[in-house]
């Protein structure tokens, strides 16, 4: 085999047979429930900080942009759909990217590449503890609830600060705002954002996990792998949104 193409294709797959491991571990017992909640706390508090950081001006821009638009054609009244439609179908899963991508993976890698850089990982195959059921398992999981948590937040922040924006920056009438919520968005819209930002947890946490267990080398090695991280979990990410956005569009047009 060509040694260019080698290493890529025996990471691809590794990175598969990490997400078989997983997906094993998963259904056996027992659960690791407490290490599930502080890795849900750990991720939700490197977290929200710089969700409310980017959701609040993104979803303040978009309101206004929105806004400019609609009172060109005499729709003023219909921004309140056009900012719970935004929110909930665009706004809310492409922050729960960066964020998910940015903050939360990241910390899993690290937190992994460092255990695994000072032998941990290795004695606890040693003492026949399953490194895949007791750390990546709990971790992914964590990943995915707390990305569905967070995408939950940014719609939530979108349709209130647009609300906000609207009706007192830009003279739109709030009965009309709120009447105009659920004229675009339904229930079947927030299920499938929801299942969106849940899978987007899902992959960068088995991303984060794949990076930080097979780092290599001493300290510098795991600020590479959360480089990577990064990376591999955004274009992961991106291309996986555009992907379900397609597959939503087809299934709720109207």
């Amino acid at each position: 085999m060509n040694p260019v193409l080698a290493v890529p294709l025996r990471a691809v797959g590794g990175f598969f047979e990490l997400i078989a491991d997983t997906a094993r571990a998963t259904l056996r017992r027992p659960v690791q429930f407490q290490e599930f909640v502080d890795q849900s706390w750990f991720i939700a508090g490197v977290s929200i900080m710089p969700t409310l950081l980017v959701a609040i001006p993104f979803t303040v821009l978009v309101c206004f942009t929105l806004n400019i638009l609609l009172r060109e054609f005499g729709a003023a009244d219909l921004s309140g759909a056009a900012a719970a439609f935004g929110s909930v179908t665009q706004v809310g899963p492409i922050v729960t990217v960066l964020i998910v991508a940015g903050a939360g993976a990241t910390a899993i890698c690290a937190d992994l590449g460092a255990r695994t850089i000072r032998e941990e990982i290795d004695a606890m195959k040693v003492l026949g503890i399953d490194p895949i059921a007791r750390l990546v398992v709990p971790r992914v999981a964590a990943s995915m609830f707390v990305a569905a948590m967070l995408n939950g937040l940014v719609s939530t922040i979108g349709i209130v600060g647009g609300f906000a924006f609207s009706v007192f920056l830009q003279g739109v009438n709030p009965g009309s705002f709120v009447n105009g919520i659920t004229l675009l968005v339904h229930l079947p819209d927030l299920v499938l954002s929801e299942i969106k930002a849940t899978l987007f947890g899902l992959i960068a946490g088995l991303v984060a996990c794949y990076l930080g267990l097979n780092v290599k080398g001493g300290p510098k090695s795991v600020g590479d792998a959360v480089n990577q991280t990064v990376v591999f979990s955004f274009m992961a990410l991106f291309v996986v949104n555009v992907v379900l956005t397609a597959i939503e569009v087809k299934l709720t047009v109207r």
